[in-house]
């Protein structure tokens, strides 16, 4: 099974140890094979919008760009619950802060 899960922090103060944690994190679970792709987000982004045919563009930063999220993963475990369990690690190195999880198909 693959899940997206993407990360919004509440600590927007770069920190060694928090970065050396996670390097340590991430390389432990790619090399088991279960992170397959990691990265930061622009916060910004282009919001794409499409109604009866038109296509609308609006370009970030937003109002609530401390409401999107600034980094992914994607990774592929064997259940719902392994999932969950990575992003209880995931969020104990990060602290406070929110995500998403999503299942991804095909």
């Amino acid at each position: 099974m693959r899940f997206l899960m993407t990360s919004v922090s509440d600590n927007n103060t770069p920190d060694e140890t928090l970065q050396i944690e996670m390097g340590k994190f991430i390389e432990e679970l790619t090399s088991a094979g279960v992170v397959l792709a990691t990265g930061g987000m622009e916060l910004g982004g282009t919001v794409i919008k499409s109604a009866g045919g038109e296509i609308t563009l609006t370009d970030g930063p937003f109002a609530e760009a401390k409401e999107m999220a600034g980094g992914f993963a994607l990774i592929e475990v064997r259940s719902h619950e392994e999932a969950i369990e990575v992003a209880r690690r995931f969020f104990k190195i990060i602290g406070d802060g929110e995500g998403r999880m999503q299942q991804i198909y095909g």
